[in-house]
């Protein structure tokens, strides 16, 4: 099988006890090869095993391509770095959710609509009360956007998807922001139709009622590449979470609900924190970044420097390099001053250039640089991966629907090898 040469007509060849198994091949338009095994069990009466799906391909998608070793990121087609530059979030969602870059009238419709359905309904505010002060703001999340399908259930999938999905990109950061100001104890600040999507959330994260407040233009740019760069990352956790939820049917608003659950966990979503824990942790031993650089450096120490290397990017996070000098412009133009972000540079500055973390890669990623912008926005540490699902959400929300629009589409039932007791008999309470 030459890659170079492949066709969808050749053919790959599995040998097993002595038996000869011709599997087809399938190119993707990158060239990427994949080996169909979904008659594998059939043929052979054996599975794969793969733990973690690090090889396996769920599924066939148009919608986003990465190369890892390249350090190539494109939604449908276009490079990440001309929509950074290029695009706002609003356009990058109606790419992913609909295949194509909308034109004007298309635009301005769903911007239009965006604005005018960010209001939740009056009840839900009851369900906000609820939670316990405590509350973690993704619980709070996930929570409410399945409670959504309560007020806006499906009659059928072509009747009501586009509608739900409007509803849910507009009410999500209504949503994120209500259960940001649940955690601190704050009034909930009603969203604007006046302001963009990335102006209004933040809006209602930091306004007080009754007191003036406006967006700093720099931080509302921040935020909306932020949301951009995080919009779609291929079959993830969270997003093959969605697809999984998705394949059984269940609505737009109980599969979205899994992915923001799935992204809660720390070696997903949750990375950028964890790089502000890091920081934390320097300055509380003094600030001696330098130590910890030693510690990283040293086999023998369990130290590991967050936000830098990347399982998928094996070159450089095409993103990383993007918010480097947003991070850049953000903290000059704020002018804020933060031990944490201090020593956060001194990190950078000497990772970039020592030849340890430049042999093997360790590049600071997109977390490293997500932390630190949201850190001088004022945006509290636990509210960075609702930040992330808030981006991620248009991604989600196309993978689901090309998901549900692929004919003969499965519903996701993955095979085990069982490591169990074989078959014995049941011993009765009295003899054991």
């Amino acid at each position: 099988m030459n890659k170079d040469h492949l066709t969808l007509t050749d053919t790959a060849k599995l040998f097993i006890n002595d038996k000869e198994f011709d599997l087809p091949t399938t190119v993707g338009s990158e060239d990427e090869v994949g080996i169909d095994i979904s008659q594998l069990r059939n043929k052979t009466g054996a599975i794969t095993f793969d733990s973690g799906y690090g090889n396996t391909g769920s599924c066939q998608s148009s919608i986003t391509f990465i190369d890892g070793e390249k350090g190539i990121l494109r939604y449908r087609g276009y490079p990440i770095e001309e929509l950074a530059e290029k695009s706002n979030f609003i356009d990058v969602s109606f790419l992913l959710i609909f295949g194509h870059l909308p034109n004007k009238a298309e635009l301005e419709r769903f911007h239009f609509q965006l604005t005018h359905h960010s209001l939740i309904h009056e009840d839900m505010k009851k369900f906000f009360e609820g939670f316990p002060p405590t509350a973690h703001p993704m619980g709070i999340l996930s929570a409410m956007v399945s409670s959504l399908s309560a007020f806006y259930p499906e009659a059928g999938y072509d009747a009501d998807v586009e509608l739900n999905i409007v509803r849910l990109l507009a009410k999500l950061k209504t949503i994120a922001a209500f259960s940001y100001k649940k955690s601190i104890g704050q009034p909930y600040v009603y969203p604007r139709n006046d302001l963009s999507y990335s102006a209004d959330m933040l809006n209602m994260m930091f306004a007080v009622p009754s007191e003036p407040y406006e967006v700093p233009k720099v931080v509302e740019e921040a935020l909306d590449l932020l949301l951009i760069l995080h919009a779609d990352h291929e079959q993830n956790c969270s997003t093959s979470t969605v697809r999984m939820v998705g394949s059984s049917e269940a609505n737009l608003f109980a599969s979205i609900s899994s992915g923001i659950c799935a992204l809660w966990g720390p070696l997903h979503g949750g990375a950028n924190q964890q790089v502000i824990q890091m920081l934390e942790k320097i300055k509380n031993d003094g600030g001696d970044y330098k130590k910890y650089i030693n510690l990283a450096k040293d086999r023998e120490s369990k130290f590991k420097l967050m936000g830098f290397g990347h399982r998928v990017y094996k070159n450089f996070d095409p993103r990383a390099k993007i918010l480097k000098g947003s991070a850049d412009r953000v903290l000059s133009e704020i002018g804020v001053k933060d031990p944490l972000l201090d020593i956060a540079k001194n990190l950078e500055e000497i990772a970039l250039k020592d030849e340890f973390f430049i042999e093997r890669k360790l590049y600071p990623n997109v977390d490293f640089y997500s932390g630190i912008i949201y850190r001088a926005m004022g945006i509290p540490t636990n509210m960075f991966t609702v930040m992330f699902a808030l981006g991620r959400l248009p991604g989600w929300i196309a993978q689901w629907k090309e998901m549900r629009e692929t004919p003969g589409a499965r519903i996701y039932r993955p095979r085990q090898i069982y490591t169990g007791e074989t078959k014995r008999s049941f011993v009765p309470l009295e003899k054991r």
